[in-house]
């Protein structure tokens, strides 16, 4: 069964129920963001970079720490390139499913492969977007005490059961709209057809108007609105 036509309703209902972490952007601003789960991937991700290079977009990557301990050069040219760089747990486990201190070690494991491979610090490498989506409120509790940053989804063309190319650009042509947060991936799953996606899409939504912008960007518009009262600090990854 594919969950496409309910991630809208999802998001609907979710960000009004946990305003603490980041859905999306300014509505006001055409400002959005390019996110990609899952990788480094050896294959897809390269590819993926050539794209986002031509047309001069930044992006964000949310990692596991099992892929970037696998291709660490990889996860150098993404961070070399000036994308934005997350956390997606060590191995792709719901974060539920995980103890308070299993918890923790995967993502202080995932942040010690990112150091290992980008020489980013943990402190410039807290956001996190849970695996599959699926969270508590006891999660996000733990990741505000771990001064870790939640960052969700606004559209979601749900491209890792690879339902088409043409379908996975349709769905987000539809959905997106202004401060949009877009998830793609670039790793084994829906890798295989991300930089053609991106492709189609990076140009078409251009002619709309919209800015391609890092998570980190969206969280400062916030801040700058006022909108959130936690996760202060600059994000920097320098």
């Amino acid at each position: 069964m594919q969950l496409a036509p309910f991630f809208p309703i999802f998001y609907r209902i979710l960000k009004p129920t946990f305003p603490n972490c980041l859905w999306c952007g300014d509505p006001s601003s055409k400002m959005i963001a390019l996110t990609f789960d899952d990788g480094p991937h050896p294959q897809y991700t390269p590819q993926l970079l050539k794209v986002l290079e031509r047309y001069s977009v930044r992006a964000s990557f949310f990692w596991l720490g099992a892929c970037v301990n696998r291709s660490p050069g990889i996860a150098k040219q993404v961070c070399d390139r000036g994308h934005w760089i997350g956390l997606h747990g060590y191995d792709h486990q719901n974060f539920p499913m995980l103890s308070p201190t299993e918890l923790q070690q995967s993502l202080e494991k995932t942040q010690a492969a990112i150091y290992n491979a980008c020489a980013l610090t943990p402190d410039k490498v807290r956001d996190v977007r849970p695996p599959n989506g699926l969270f508590t409120p006891t999660t996000l509790k733990l990741l505000n005490q771990w001064n870790y940053r939640p960052v969700m989804w606004s559209v979601v063309p749900e491209d890792w059961v690879r339902p088409g190319i043409p379908t996975v650009v349709q769905r987000i042509l539809q959905q997106v709209c202004n401060g949009s947060l877009i998830v793609l991936h670039d790793g084994m799953c829906g890798g295989q057809d991300v930089t053609a996606t991106t492709e189609i899409l990076i140009p078409q939504l251009m002619e709309q108007g919209y800015q391609f912008v890092t998570v980190d960007t969206l969280w400062q518009e916030l801040r700058g609105m006022g909108a959130m009262e936690v996760f202060f600090g600059d994000g920097l990854q320098k």
